[in-house]
C-alpha cells in the first residue's frame, strides 16, 4: 500500500471515527436512559407499551451498527435475536406478549450492555483516529507564536507532555504533533475496527445463544417437515379427487357417447350427430380440467422459463392492476421456485379476496444467498396470520425450506407480505 492511499484511508477513518464518536456517545446515552426508565415503569403498566417500541429502536440502532461494522472494517456481526411469532395477538395482549418475548430474550440485555460501553469505551475508540490526525494542527498553531501570548497571560500551555514556555518547546510540540499524526496514518484504519470488534463482543450471538438458535431451528425444521409430509398427501389426495371427479369423469361419459354414437351413426345418424358434439365439447373441457390440473401441479411457464416471469403470467391473470418487479439474475432450484410461486399465489389470492385492494405490488430479487419476495397492496389491512387467512399455510410452505415470512398490516393499510427463502441461483 503506497504512501498516499495508506493517508486516504488514514483521513476517511478519522472522519468515521468522528461520526460513530458522537453517534456512541448520543445515541447511545439517550437509548440507554429510555430503556432503563422504561422498563422500570413495567410495573405501573406503562412500560408495557413503551418498551417494546424502545428496545425496538435499540435493535435497529444495533442493526445500523453491524451494517457499518462490515462496510467499514469487515467486521461481520451476527444477528442473535429470537423470532417473534407470526400469529401474534393485536392490542394490549399483544404488546404485553410482545414485551415479555423481548424481555426473555437474552440478546435484548446484552444490547443494553453494549450501549453502555459504546458510550464510554467505543467511543473513546472512535473519537482516537480523529484526534490523531488533528491534535498536530494545534501543535503547528502553537509553534506559529500562539504559545507567547498565552504564556504570557499566564497560561501554562501543554502540549501532550511537553510544557510550551518558549519558541523552543512550541517547535518540539509541532514535532510531536508531526509524529502523532503519523502514528494516526499508521493506526487509524486499525483503532475503527478495534470498535467494531469491541462491539462484536457484545452483539453477536454467545455460544448458549447459538446452540439454542440452532435447537430452534432444529425444531422448526422438524415440525416443517412433518408439514410437508402431510401437505404432499393432502395435495395427492385432492389431485386424486380432482381426477376422480372431474376429467376421469368426462372421459368415461364422452366413452359411453362414443359407444352411442357408433350404433346410431347408421339408424340415427342426427342423433349420432348430436353425441358427437356433446363428445366433442366434453373431450375439451376434460383437457382444460387436465391442464389446469397439471399447472396446479408445476405451471409449465414456471419450468420453462423460471421464476420471474411465472409470477408475471399470474399477475397477468389478476382482477387488479399489478406491478411485477424481478430482479433474478439466475434460477434457484425447482423445488425453492415452486414453493416461491405457490407462496406469491396465495398471497395475491388473499390480497383480492380479504384486502379490498386496487392495486398490487410484486417485488422478486436475490441477495446475500436470500430469495426475497414482498407482496404490498393498498387495501384495508389488517391482515392476521393467526386467523386462517392463508398467511399460516404459506408459512409452513416457506418452512419446508428453512424460509420465513414477515407480515405487516396496520389497519387502514397498506399490507406487506414479505417472504425470504434461502438459496443460491445458478
Amino acid at each position: 500500500m503506497d504512501a498516499m492511499t495508506r493517508l486516504k484511508d488514514a483521513v476517511i477513518a478519522g472522519a468515521r471515527g468522528l461520526y460513530l464518536a458522537i453517534v456512541s456517545m448520543v445515541g447511545s446515552n439517550v437509548l440507554f436512559v429510555f430503556s432503563v426508565v422504561s422498563i422500570a415503569f413495567l410495573p405501573l403498566g406503562i412500560g408495557f407499551l413503551t418498551t417494546p417500541a424502545i428496545l425496538l429502536g435499540v435493535r435497529k440502532y444495533a442493526d445500523a451498527h453491524r451494517v457499518r461494522a462490515a462496510e467499514w472494517s469487515g467486521v461481520r456481526i451476527p444477528v442473535p435475536y429470537r423470532p417473534f411469532p407470526v400469529g401474534k395477538r393485536s392490542g394490549l395482549a399483544g404488546q404485553v406478549e410482545r414485551c415479555s418475548l423481548m424481555l426473555k430474550d437474552p440478546a435484548t440485555w446484552r444490547d443494553l450492555q453494549w450501549l453502555l460501553v459504546n458510550m464510554s469505551a467505543g467511543a473513546v475508540l472512535a473519537l482516537l483516529p480523529p484526534v490523531l490526525l488533528l491534535y498536530m494542527v494545534y501543535g503547528w498553531v502553537l509553534a506559529l507564536g500562539v504559545w507567547e501570548p498565552i504564556h504570557e497571560a499566564g497560561g501554562g500551555e501543554w502540549f501532550a507532555f511537553i510544557h510550551v514556555t518558549s519558541q523552543s518547546t512550541a517547535n518540539q510540540a509541532a514535532v510531536l504533533g508531526m509524529v502523532i499524526f503519523l502514528l494516526g496514518v499508521a493506526v487509524n484504519t486499525s483503532l475503527i475496527r478495534a470498535h467494531f470488534l469491541l462491539a462484536r463482543t457484545f452483539l453477536a450471538p454467545t455460544a448458549a445463544m447459538r446452540e439454542r438458535q440452532l435447537a430452534d431451528r432444529v425444531d422448526r425444521l422438524t415440525e416443517t417437515r412433518h408439514d410437508a409430509v402431510d401437505n404432499s398427501a393432502a395435495e395427492l389426495r385432492r389431485i386424486e379427487r380432482d381426477l376422480h371427479d372431474g376429467a376421469q369423469a368426462r372421459l368415461v361419459a364422452m366413452g359411453m357417447d362414443l359407444g352411442t354414437i357408433e350404433a346410431l351413426v347408421e339408424s340415427d345418424p342426427a342423433k349420432a350427430k348430436q353425441l358427437l358434439a356433446e363428445a366433442r365439447r366434453n373431450s375439451g373441457e376434460a383437457l382444460g380440467e387436465l391442464r389446469d390440473l397439471v399447472r396446479g401441479i408445476h405451471p409449465p411457464v414456471l419450468a420453462e422459463r423460471g421464476l420471474g416471469d411465472a409470477v408475471k403470467a399470474l399477475a397477468l391473470r389478476l382482477p387488479v392492476a399489478t406491478e411485477v418487479d424481478v430482479e433474478l439474475p439466475g434460477r434457484a432450484g425447482a423445488p425453492v421456485e415452486s414453493a416461491a410461486y405457490f407462496a406469491v399465489s396465495e398471497a395475491l389470492t388473499n390480497a383480492i379476496k380479504h384486502s379490498g385492494a386496487d392495486r398490487v405490488w410484486v417485488d422478486v430479487h436475490h441477495a446475500d444467498g436470500m430469495l426475497r419476495v414482498s407482496v404490498t397492496d393498498n387495501g384495508r389491512g389488517g391482515a392476521d396470520p393467526g386467523a386462517g387467512s392463508g398467511l399460516s399455510g404459506i408459512e409452513r410452505r416457506l418452512g419446508t425450506f428453512d424460509g420465513v415470512l414477515a407480515v405487516s398490516s396496520p389497519a387502514g393499510g397498506p399490507t406487506m407480505v414479505t417472504m425470504e427463502i434461502p438459496c443460491a441461483l445458478s
